[in-house]
């Protein structure tokens, strides 16, 4: 079955307006709304909401009460805003990877020595007594050294994954990004702070030779950092 261009057109039309996606992300999230509690949560006046609830009559149903819900065309409409949303994040992701300087070797090192200093706190206050008996003479800073390092790549993994900063990053300034403009992942995160944690050295010395990627670890994992105050 052909396709009416000029009714998709009209869907587009309609929901170009961040006033009228605002009004079906409600009715997604609350089911029912009622025409005051449209103006009281949006802030506008009767006649602007009147003029925008008409234009999504083919969106919305009115149910016997008089209050607004939505229709099964707005429930698919409210998907489409979903996915729209999720690929305008993808696309300020890429546009700042390609317009954002890269971050300075002073200013991961710092994020760094932030986040380390955090876990070293961290594991000195919850690591039991009975643990440090374990170990004797010069091995015992080792061990909790290792213990820092392992909350160092967990810590690191996790928050990078959920937003792209770890504590110290977001103190300055800093954003991990992927450099195929996707939205970061665990996977990822996981894979550059492995190097981070566990082979530093390395993970530097290899890094530095490859143009764009301080530490191998960010190329493998195909990563890179940008400084969001530049």
């Amino acid at each position: 079955m052909a396709i009416q261009q000029e009714n998709v057109s009209k869907v587009l039309s309609v929901l170009s307006h961040k006033l009228r996606r605002e009004i079906l992300i409600i009715l997604s999230e609350k089911g029912e709304s009622s025409f005051t509690e449209f103006m009281n949560a949006l802030c506008v006046d009767t006649g602007k909401l009147s003029f925008h609830i008409r234009n999504l009559s083919s969106f919305m149903e009115q149910t016997p009460n008089g209050r607004y819900k939505l229709s099964r065309t707005g429930e698919s409409a409210v998907r489409v805003i979903k996915d729209v949303e999720s690929w305008a994040e993808t696309a300020d992701v890429i546009v700042k990877a390609v317009q954002m300087p890269p971050a300075s070797f002073y200013k991961r090192t710092g994020a760094f020595l932030i986040d380390f200093a955090i876990m070293g706190v961290i594991t000195m206050l919850f690591a039991l007594p009975e643990t440090f008996s374990l170990f004797k003479g010069e091995f015992s800073a080792l061990n909790l050294l290792f213990v820092a390092l392992g909350l160092l790549w967990v810590y690191s993994t996790l928050l990078e994954g959920f937003s792209s900063q770890s504590i110290g990053k977001r103190m300055l300034g800093l954003k991990v990004v992927r450099t195929d403009g996707k939205k970061m992942s665990y996977d990822h995160a996981g894979v550059r702070n492995f190097g981070k944690a566990f082979l530093l050295p390395f993970d530097l010395l290899v890094g530095l030779k490859h143009s764009g990627f301080m530490r191998y670890f960010d190329k493998f994992a195909g990563t890179t950092v940008i400084d969001l105050r530049r």
